[in-house]
Parts: C-alpha cells; structure tokens; sequence
C-alpha cells in the first residue's frame, strides 16, 4: 500500500467513525422519543397523531430495508 492510500484510508475510516457516532447518537434520541410514546399525550390521542407515527414508521422502514438489503433494495 502507498503512502497516499493509507492517508486516504486513513481519513476514510475517521470520517466513517465521526458518521457512525452521529448516528449512534440519533438512534438514541429516537429510542427515547418512542419510550415517551413519541410525545404523545396518550389521553388526548388522535387519528392525525397516528398518521404521524405510520410516516415515521415509513420511513424508519425504508432505512432498515436499505441496512438489510430487503425488499427494493435486496441483491
């Protein structure tokens, strides 16, 4: 390996852990979002708060089926 391909390596790698620590840290607060029943008061719950929770739901699947290579995104 090159001097010039470690380097790159190198940055590539510290990049990669900065955006994996990022989304550690997302993950985290969406796990306490859904612990606090994502800030819904569950005595004044309404269609339009499920409506949310089914996009949200959406979009969390289209990251998880990227991540496991399911559904569109399957080899």
């Amino acid at each position: 390996m090159t001097r010039n391909t470690t380097r790159s390596n190198d940055a590539a790698l510290a990049a990669f852990i900065a955006k994996k620590a990022e989304i550690d840290a997302m993950l985290a607060r969406l796990q306490g979002f859904s612990d606090d029943h994502s800030g819904i008061d569950t005595e004044r719950l309404n269609w339009s708060d499920l409506g949310s929770l089914e996009y949200q739901a959406h979009l969390l699947k289209q990251i998880s089926d990227f991540a496991f290579g399911e559904r569109e995104h399957a080899a």
